[in-house]
């Protein structure tokens, strides 16, 4: 395993997290494993060297926030060899002030986020989304506070438009808040829209690029046409990748990813891994799965390194997109 720098931060986080939204209840959504099903995956993670962990409160409603927090103190001795991320702002109940990012909500969250992860800090504490709804001011002086309280040690920021990650930044600098150490955006072969203004403005301004659904939610396995959805049961429910993933150019991305993985005899999921992890400004893709040997799979892209002349065969048929994960 390789570790970097979370952006300008000092903390050392492993070349590839481990998203946890997969671990939880299946109330929450049938393809979910629950705690026995995703303990082998915690442990195998720990041992292949992984020490970064994404979660979030809407995940099972909390649930993943529950068995991450007691998978890792079971698969790690010590508090500081671990890194732990959870979100804030999307609805956590029906009521007004469960959602958001208010300082109401912030507050009455990470103290919820604490106590079901069993923590008494998390290392990164990200808004999951944008909220125009609230001022920008008020959320950064009350994240800046959660870091001041020693409840959080870092923060970061999830899917926007770079003109209101731009405002979160100089409002704190303005201020002299805590700043944003990371990005976690929407990015993969399929989708790279973010080459054109966000992984700038981050790699400008020292941000650390997190990306979400690195494999395009499966797609660049090959398993899907227009007609059918994948497999697995996830990818049969998942009407977000159908929404996002099913342009004819996206089949042809996929299958020219499929010819490098059979030129170079690897899998698909090396093969997308491997293209995130050389683009500038990536540090660390969130890569979440429902069986033991994808995560074996995936750990293996850290020793893959494309050519140049692959990394072009598969950009080429790129096409713009509209703006696609930000809600």
């Amino acid at each position: 395993m390789e570790y970097v720098n979370l952006g300008k931060s000092g903390l050392k986080v492993s070349r590839i997290c481990l998203g946890t939204m997969t671990f939880g209840s299946k109330k929450w959504r049938d393809w979910t494993l629950e705690e026995d099903e995703a303990r082998p995956i915690y442990r195998r993670a720990a041992e292949l060297g992984i020490n970064f962990f994404d979660t979030a409160d809407v995940y099972s409603l909390g649930v993943s926030e529950e068995i991450t927090g007691r998978a890792l103190k079971e698969m790690f001795a010590r508090r500081d060899e671990y890194v732990v991320a959870t979100k804030v702002h999307q609805p956590m109940g029906e009521k007004p002030n469960q959602r958001g990012l208010s300082r109401k909500h912030i507050l009455e969250s990470i103290d919820a986020s604490l106590r079901r992860l069993g923590l008494d800090y998390v290392d990164l504490y990200q808004i999951h989304r944008w909220e125009a709804a609230t001022p920008i001011e008020e959320t950064m002086e009350t994240l800046h506070d959660v870091v001041r309280s020693g409840k959080a040690l870092y923060i970061g920021a999830s899917s926007m438009y770079a003109w209101q990650f731009a405002k979160a930044l100089f409002t704190a600098d303005r201020h002299g808040w805590t700043r944003f150490v990371s990005m976690q955006n929407h990015y993969n072969i399929i989708y790279r829209e973010e080459e054109r203004e966000m992984i700038p403005l981050c790699m400008d301004q020292g941000i650390g690029v997190i990306p979400w659904s690195p494999l395009a939610r499966g797609f660049i396995m090959g398993d899907r046409t227009p007609e059918k959805d994948g497999d697995t049961s996830r990818a049969k429910q998942d009407g977000f990748a159908h929404s996002m993933y099913y342009d004819p150019v996206d089949f042809e991305i996929a299958d020219r990813v499929g010819k490098v993985a059979a030129k170079l005899g690897i899998s698909r999921a090396k093969v997308g891994l491997a293209w995130i992890l050389q683009k500038p400004g990536v540090i660390s893709p969130i890569v979440g799965m429902t069986k033991l040997q994808h995560l074996e799979d995936l750990a293996g892209a850290l020793e893959v390194k494309l050519a140049e002349k692959d990394m072009a065969y598969l950009e080429e048929p790129y096409r713009p997109k509209r703006t696609l994960g930000f809600s």
